[in-house]
């Protein structure tokens, strides 16, 4: 690989696509984006609102607060709050400028209009379909695969915009197949930090930021603010804390938007924000900052790309992992040290589920990272876990083959029956 080369650029490409600003839990900020889409197509306020979704939407909207809505949670908070006040050219910050006005709107619209929710099988993971009518008017949105790919846009009887749904393909984006452990390796080396400087500062100014507003005030069950209080301020603690804040935040109802990584704002943090932690601990350069970062959110992006963007295997374990190899790196970690600290740290947990979004996610954070610092700690103490254990196996890209066969298929009946738990709670 060399610099200006296809697969180099494409690499900077992938961070491009997927280092992007979300404010609040993604999901119930696509339910927003393809609301307010659907209220700009009708042209209306509409009198009655559909909504159809896969079970994983469900799962990761039931729990989390919706933020600019005086803390409204769930499907209908989430699309209407982009009926009232999205705007669609914002995409995941679609519901960032909200008056109080217009957050006494949404609960007014939320006991003034016919709002059903419809759980939908197409065969997809991820998929979302919002029909407004007012009326003879309709409009009707679907968002499928990933968060802001709009496939269809009806108003009436007329098909205004149309893309096949190819399974669970990602349209649009750059393959992310061409990834493997190696050239991510090869790329941190040789990448030029003015190439990938702006994308990763953004990264490090928004997810410090919603991190420290996480330890400063209340929100959840304040995991991070717990971690410092009941296990003291060294640099493993603060990695953890300032992840986990982060996730405290964000996962109740703070405004402050975050940089997201395979569309989840809980793994742009757990990737980012550790790591950052130990670059300070460490003094190192800005550089070797940005390239610690860069691979740690390209690992991370690598194992999700397998398992898929929403899964019964929670994400914050990729991240964790991911995390553990930019700490290996700052520490000066050669390429053994980086796969034998992802090997480690996923042999350790990659059995956390995920049971959608809500305040338990900063603590899954706070472990998947543990894990990840534990899985350096490892191998600089000539410790591994070996083929033939479990579910690991020799090779670092069988081992991420493994993990996201688990994840994605070993899984699917799981994700059904934690849908299914979740909507008798």
């Amino acid at each position: 690989m060399i610099r200006g080369d296809k697969t180099y650029n494409s690499y900077v490409q992938i961070l491009k696509e997927e280092l992007i600003p979300a404010m609040g839990c993604t999901e119930p900020i696509a339910l927003a984006y393809a609301a307010a889409k659907a209220r700009e197509v009708l042209g209306d306020r509409p009198e009655c609102v559909h909504i159809g979704v896969s079970g994983s939407i469900i799962k990761n909207v039931k729990s989390v607060i919706v933020p600019n809505t005086d803390g409204l949670k769930g499907i209908p908070a989430a699309v209407t709050a982009g009926i009232v006040a999205g705007k669609a050219e914002k995409e995941l910050e679609v519901i960032s400028e909200v008056s109080k006005e217009q957050t006494e709107e949404m609960k007014q619209f939320l006991n003034n209009t016919k709002i059903e929710v419809e759980h939908i099988d197409n065969g997809i993971i991820f998929d979302i379909i919002i029909t407004l009518s007012s009326g003879e008017n309709s409009s009707q949105v679907r968002i499928a695969n990933y968060h802001t790919n709009i496939v269809s846009i009806k108003k009436n009887d007329e098909i205004l915009f149309e893309v096949p749904v190819e399974g669970e393909k990602e349209e649009g984006l750059t393959d992310r197949s061409i990834l493997n452990v190696e050239d991510i390796w090869e790329f941190v080396n040789i990448v030029e930090v003015k190439d990938i400087y702006n994308i990763l500062k953004r990264q490090i100014d928004y997810n410090t930021t919603i991190a420290k507003e996480g330890l400063r005030n209340s929100y959840g069950a304040n995991i991070g603010s717990t971690i410092l209080a009941s296990y003291g301020k060294d640099i493993k603690n603060r990695a953890k804390a300032m992840a986990a804040a982060g996730s405290d935040a964000r996962m109740n109802g703070c405004e402050l938007p975050v940089i997201i990584n395979s569309g989840s704002g809980n793994q742009g943090l757990t990737c980012s924000l550790p790591v950052l932690e130990y670059a300070k601990e460490l003094n190192v350069s800005e550089e070797k900052t940005y390239k610690a970062l860069a691979l740690s959110n390209l690992i991370a992006i690598h194992q999700k790309t397998s398992i898929g963007r929403l899964s019964a295997y929670c994400g914050a374990v990729s991240a964790g992992a991911a995390s553990g190899t930019g700490i290996a790196y700052l520490h000066g970690g050669d390429y053994s040290a980086i796969i034998h600290t992802l090997v480690n740290a996923l042999a350790i947990v990659s059995g956390i589920v995920c049971d959608g979004a809500k305040a338990s996610c900063a603590a899954k954070i706070a472990v998947a990272v543990d894990a990840g610092i534990l899985g350096y700690e490892m191998y600089i103490h000539g410790q591994q876990f070996y083929g033939g254990d479990g579910i690991v196996s020799k090779g670092v890209e069988k081992m991420i083959q493994n993990v996201g066969r688990l994840g994605k298929e070993g899984m699917r009946e799981t994700n059904e029956e934690i849908i299914r738990i979740m909507q008798t709670c």
